[in-house]
Parts: structure tokens; C-alpha cells; sequence
């Protein structure tokens, strides 16, 4: 996968910017708040629709203006693609080749990245939201039937959640309708479970690999999935199905004195050990930060593995954050297969054979300067 040239209109801090991207490492250096961020975002945009950093369309628009546009030429094995997105305050529209694309999941996965920031360790240690934010977008990037079903089951809870609060203040709620809800929600639940399952099983086997290389085989990886029922991934869909009915029936006057949904994949987290040691709670800072890289490392194969195809990877001023044995691993795990953005105030212990193939740019209040 790579992206050819990037075009950036009216975003952010950012007026104007053109740029082709010939070369497989592309570094924008500069000071903070200088809009080198503002680049790699772009590029996440692209490929997800949607911001890492905010759900709000207006904050990406250059202050003063109304809409922005952002373009990519992208070229996925032989096959060359445009990319285009256009902001506006109450929205954005995405199109392929000039064809706007109704639906998001129709859009994700022509260019498939892997960014790469100091707050994914937040996946590590901070809250189930962000695990499952993570498990979305990541399984989102190679499966569009997956964001689908996830779009109906916010749709379903909405509605369920609706019924349930009705239920609790008004009796003349039948709560028969509540039946019907319970049928979709199962459904809907386990074709997100079962996606999740095989995802969390190749990144498994893949951050194992990474993992135990990094630590000099001193550590074993393991990431443990939490349903928020008791299944296993080695249970049959219909035992899955038969489970589900009877934990909804025995949560039933819970949920709707809470008007709330209880139960489903927008409960669920996982976790990841480190030879018996939850890394949430108990991981060292060094520990977490293996553990991240090694999923984001893990993500470059499983992606590679399910679509046929690298990602493009976006680091975000991570290399300051890793050591000097975290950064060497990276950058070899990263040469000469995956095109890769990197944001940095420095080039500090990038070794000169990397920096010789670069392409490097300085970033000023928005502006860009290619230094070579």
C-alpha cells in the first residue's frame, strides 16, 4: 500500500499543502503546535473517516473558513485509487474516484493504516471505551461487514435503551416489543463476537512473536478477551446464542429499572498479561509500553495477513518515547515493507541509513519546507 501524493485544503493550521510521497519513510520535523500532527491526522482521516482526536467536524476546519478538503492518490498493489474528503460543520462526505460513498463502511478500507501515538498506551492502561474503540476501528479496517453490524447494533440500542426507560416509568409499555429487541440484539451481538474472537487470535499469534522478541524472550504476551457473558471462543455459535437469552432474561428487571442495556459487545474489554501479570493494573510503564508497541507491530501483519496488503503506518512523535532497544526494533520491523509518516521535534537516534532514504520536511505554523 502506498499513498502517492497528499493534498491538504483550509485544515486545521494547515492552507494549503501538496505533497507527493515517493519514498517509503516520509519525517516531518518541527517544535510542538506546529501542525505535524495536523498531517499524519489527515492521513488517518483518509483511510478511516474519521478523526483520532476529535468527533467534532468543526474543529478540523481552519478557523474562519467553512469547509476543508483533503485527497490522496493511493496505489494498492497495482491498482490505483482517489481518495477525497470533504469537511464541513455539520458533516463530511467521503468519495472513491470521484464516486461519493453513502455509507462509511463502503469508504474504510482502501487505505489501511496503523497510527502509532504516545496515548495508544491508553490501550494498556486506560479504560474498556478505548480496548473497544480499538478492536472497532482496527476490525473495521478489514472487515466492512463488521462496521456495518456495529452501526446497527448503536442504532438497536438506542431503541432498546429507549423501550427499556419507557418500561420503567410508564407500565402501559408492552413489554413484549422488549422481545423482538432482544432477538436483534443477539443476532447483531454474535456476528460482532465472532469477528472479535478471530481478531483477537491473530493478534495474539502476532504480538506473541513481536512481543517475545523484544523482550528477549523473557516475556509472554497474552491478550484475554471479556464478554460481558460467559462465553468462550470455543463454544459454538448457538450455545453462544443459547447463553445470550438466558443472561438477558436474568438481567431483564435490572436493565429496565436502569433503562439501560446491560449486556452486549458495548460491555465488553480485554486484557493483556505479561507472564500471569495484568498489565493494567499491575505492568510497569516499560511493560505497557512493549505491550503497545507490540500490537501495533502485530497489527502491520494481521492486516497484511487478512487483506493482502501492508498498511501505511503513522507514528506520531513516538520515537522520543521509546528506547533505544524499542526504537531499533521498530524501524526493522518497519524497513522496506510498510510506507511509513513519522512526526518527531528531532532526529535524534534515527540512524543514518534510515535518514538517508528518507524524505524530511520541516513543519512551521503550518507550513512545510522539504529539507531533503
Amino acid at each position: 500500500m502506498r499513498v502517492q501524493s497528499l493534498e491538504i485544503q483550509r485544515y486545521r493550521n494547515i492552507s494549503q499543502l501538496s505533497l507527493d510521497c515517493p519514498q517509503d519513510l516520509h519525517i516531518f520535523v518541527g517544535p510542538n503546535a506546529q501542525g505535524k500532527t495536523n498531517i499524519l491526522e489527515s492521513l488517518y482521516l483518509l483511510a478511516l473517516g474519521k478523526s483520532h482526536r476529535t468527533r467534532s467536524t468543526k474543529e478540523l476546519i481552519q478557523f474562519g473558513e467553512q469547509h476543508a478538503i483533503l485527497k490522496a492518490r493511493v496505489k494498492r498493489n497495482e491498482t490505483g485509487s482517489r481518495l477525497e474528503v470533504r469537511l464541513r460543520d455539520l458533516g463530511k462526505k467521503v468519495s472513491i474516484n470521484g464516486i461519493e460513498q453513502p455509507k462509511l463502511s463502503q469508504y474504510i478500507g482502501f487505505l489501511p493504516a496503523i497510527l502509532f501515538a504516545p496515548e495508544d498506551l491508553a490501550i494498556v492502561k486506560g479504560s474498556p471505551q478505548i480496548r473497544r474503540r480499538f478492536l472497532d476501528m482496527e476490525i473495521g479496517q478489514v472487515s466492512p461487514t463488521y462496521l456495518y453490524h456495529l452501526s446497527q447494533l448503536h442504532k438497536l440500542l438506542t431503541q432498546r435503551n429507549s423501550l427499556l426507560k419507557g418500561l420503567g416509568t410508564n407500565k402501559k409499555f408492552q413489554v413484549e416489543f422488549l422481545d423482538v429487541y432482544d432477538e436483534q440484539l443477539i443476532s447483531l451481538s454474535l456476528e460482532l463476537w465472532r469477528k472479535r474472537f478471530h481478531f483477537l487470535k491473530q493478534l495474539t499469534k502476532w504480538s506473541q512473536e513481536i512481543h517475545q522478541s523484544i523482550t528477549s524472550a523473557n516475556e509472554e504476551l497474552l491478550i484475554e478477551y471479556l464478554p460481558s457473558i460467559p462465553i468462550t471462543a470455543d463454544l459454538a455459535i448457538e450455545e453462544w446464542r443459547a447463553v445470550f437469552q438466558a443472561e438477558l432474561q436474568k438481567v431483564r428487571e435490572k436493565e429496565i429499572r436502569r433503562g439501560s442495556t446491560l449486556l452486549g459487545p458495548q460491555r465488553d474489554d480485554f486484557r493483556l498479561v505479561a507472564n500471569g501479570l495484568d498489565l493494567h493494573t499491575f505492568g510497569s510503564q516499560g511493560q505497557q509500553r512493549t505491550a503497545a508497541l507490540s500490537l501495533k507491530l502485530a497489527e502491520i501483519e494481521l492486516i497484511q495477513q487478512e487483506t493482502g496488503t501492508y498498511p501505511i503506518l503513522l507514528l506520531d512523535d513516538v520515537l522520543s518515547e521509546l528506547d533505544d532497544s524499542r526504537k531499533t526494533h521498530l524501524l526493522e520491523a518497519i524497513r522496506g515493507r510498510v510506507q511509513t509518516f513519522v512526526t518527531t521535534t528531532n532526529l535524534e537516534g534515527i540512524d543514518g541509513e534510515t535518514l538517508a532514504k528518507a524524505q524530511i520536511y520541516q513543519i512551521q505554523q503550518g507550513n512545510i519546507r522539504e529539507l531533503r
